[in-house]
């Protein structure tokens, strides 16, 4: 097995280099800035022996092990937890547990030893090797060049000057994506879902993700509010009524939407890291989660809207509360989890079935408008 190191200048197109044996060979990857849920507690991730992180005695002495989460910021919210340099050494020591039983992989790692401080760099060295045993590595770096170039088999260097082109070794001016296609040899991790993974999911998602409570709060807050401002509404007004208790229930949800695209983009990177073994039962388990959480923001509307106004008892009109926030809903599913669109194309294509309902409603404005446009 072999240990090949990508060097070069700010900018010659190091990081740009290991993408492109990534896309050649989807092998196991540690991102330069890998995103992870931040509240991950590091306890709870599978298959995984915290313990053997160089840093983990710190947490066992503050009586922390069980609680420290892997910290960060996602969706706009900052999460106290491990340091950048600690979280970096986690998705190491997980790429090494994981893949010890294993044999010929390709692991790339990008700048595996930036923001890690010299006193961990006897750790990283020491695992490298263990990992070239049976495994191929190609790693980026900037820090530590010397002590890596010795270790390595091979050295690339890249060029801005002529992109084209690297060096490899000693030999001058070989074809680029020759190397990469050189480089792009290793078996697919074998990794099946397991219960570990489903007990996984729940401890993150439900019993970890402070934005559940989030929801809570907004919509007990919301839905407050409109039973103070719609009390005692007339059944001439049931409609409006109807409306205004629709669009507060998509407003309550609707922060926990947005978060979509940000949980997407972290959990398609945990599984390059190899923290969870399937990317598409993540997938579908934050939709059932999501539809639910709609599901029960339907029955609050549901119950308010009757304690404002008479004549909407009937269980049809809870239908048509769940359907009208499905509607406006799960477009902005669908692209959150499902497609690999930027936030903000997500956010304005997900937010479409809610403006046509403004702006075809026959409630708020009965008569008006182009005629047939509305019909």
């Amino acid at each position: 097995m072999t240990l090949t190191t990508v060097v070069g200048s700010s900018g010659s197109g190091k990081t740009t280099f290991l993408n492109d044996v990534h896309k050649s060979n989807k092998c196991t990857y540690i991102r330069q800035y890998h995103s992870m849920r931040p509240y991950i507690p590091v306890s709870k991730i599978p298959k995984f022996d915290p313990t053997r992180l160089p840093y983990w005695d710190i947490y066992i002495r503050e009586e922390k092990a069980d609680s420290i989460q892997v910290g960060g910021t996602m969706a706009g919210e900052f999460t106290a937890g491990l340091s950048g340099g600690q979280r970096k050494l986690l998705l190491f020591e997980l790429i090494c547990q994981r893949t010890a039983n294993q044999s010929e992989l390709l692991i790339a790692l990008d700048e595996p030893f930036a923001g890690v401080t010299d006193d961990f760099v006897p750790y990283m060295v020491e695992r490298l090797n263990e990992l070239r045993k049976r495994h191929n590595i190609i790693l980026v770096t900037n820090d530590h060049v010397e002590t890596l170039t010795k270790m390595a088999d091979n050295t690339i260097t890249v060029s801005a000057v002529d992109r084209t082109k690297v060096k490899v070794n000693d030999m001058e001016g070989v074809d680029r994506q020759r190397a990469i296609f050189a480089l792009s040899l290793g078996d697919d991790f074998e990794q099946s879902s397991s219960g570990e993974d489903l007990k996984f999911f729940f401890d993150v998602e439900i019993f970890a993700n402070s934005a559940l409570v989030g929801v809570t709060m907004f919509s007990i807050f919301s839905f407050g509010l409109f039973i103070a401002s719609f009390w005692d509404s007339s059944e001439d007004q049931a409609a409006l009524v109807l409306v205004a208790g629709g669009i507060i229930a998509y407003f309550c949800v609707n922060p926990y939407l947005l978060s979509l695209v940000d949980w997407r983009n972290a959990m398609d990177e945990e599984a390059e890291a190899l923290m969870h073994s399937s990317r598409s039962m993540n997938r579908g388990l934050k939709t059932c989660l999501t539809l639910s959480i709609v599901f029960i923001i339907s029955w609050v509307e549901y119950g308010v809207v009757n304690a404002v106004v008479d004549g909407l008892s009937a269980i049809k009109f809870w239908v048509a509360m769940f359907f009208d926030s499905g509607s406006l809903t799960f477009p902005l599913i669908c692209l959150g989890i499902y497609t690999s669109m930027p936030f903000q194309a997500v956010q304005i294509l997900g937010s479409l079935p809610f403006l046509l309902m403004i702006f075809l409603s026959t409630t708020f404005s009965p008569g008006s408008g182009i005629p047939v446009l509305k019909e």
